[in-house]
């Protein structure tokens, strides 16, 4: 190999590392993908879709009312939910629909009411209060095994959906 085919190679090897790097960057701080799995977001999002989501808002603020949001559930799994509620809020929810702070939420986006009374509580700091939109079908913060989710656990927030192609779009947060 002669110098300018070893000049060549290290060219290719130094793009290569800096394309990796640049990735591993912006993964790690700007956006990630992330896929739906299950019902519980129904009729927003629905099984097997594959989003981007943001996490540049974790930065410089908490998440606000309505937002979907990614968070770390477990070890193994993450979840997409919508948050109901922050911190000082006071949650109740009932035949009638979702009551934050005393107000009766409009909730468009939606399957269905939640047939199970849950609450009142109010929301510590340092945390949030989030449910699926198939109110249903859904383990979110009414659920024992996730309760409020910690700021902590905040992954990001659900920008963009892209897979399947045809089911493209901004996600829209009221």
């Amino acid at each position: 190999m002669d110098a300018r085919e070893k000049n060549e190679v290290w060219e290719w090897a130094k793009s290569i590392i800096i394309a990796i790097l640049l990735a591993l960057v912006i993964r790690a701080f700007v956006v990630e993908v992330f896929m739906v799995q299950g019902e519980s977001m129904l009729p927003t999002l629905h099984d097997r879709e594959r989003l981007i989501v943001s996490k540049v808002q974790l930065y410089y603020r908490d998440p606000q009312h309505g937002e979907i949001i990614v968070f770390k559930a477990t070890e193994d799994r993450d979840f997409i939910k919508r948050v109901i509620a922050v911190a000082g809020d006071e949650v109740r929810v009932d035949r009638d629909g979702v009551y934050v702070n005393g107000r009766l939420l409009d909730e468009p986006y939606i399957m269905e009411r939640a047939r199970e009374a849950y609450g009142p509580v109010v929301i510590p700091d340092g945390a949030i209060f989030v449910m699926g939109d198939n109110r249903n079908n859904s383990m979110d913060s009414r659920h024992p095994s996730v309760g409020f989710v910690s700021l902590e656990l905040l992954k990001g927030k659900a920008m963009f959906v892209f897979w399947p192609p045809g089911s493209m779009r901004l996600i829209q947060h009221p």
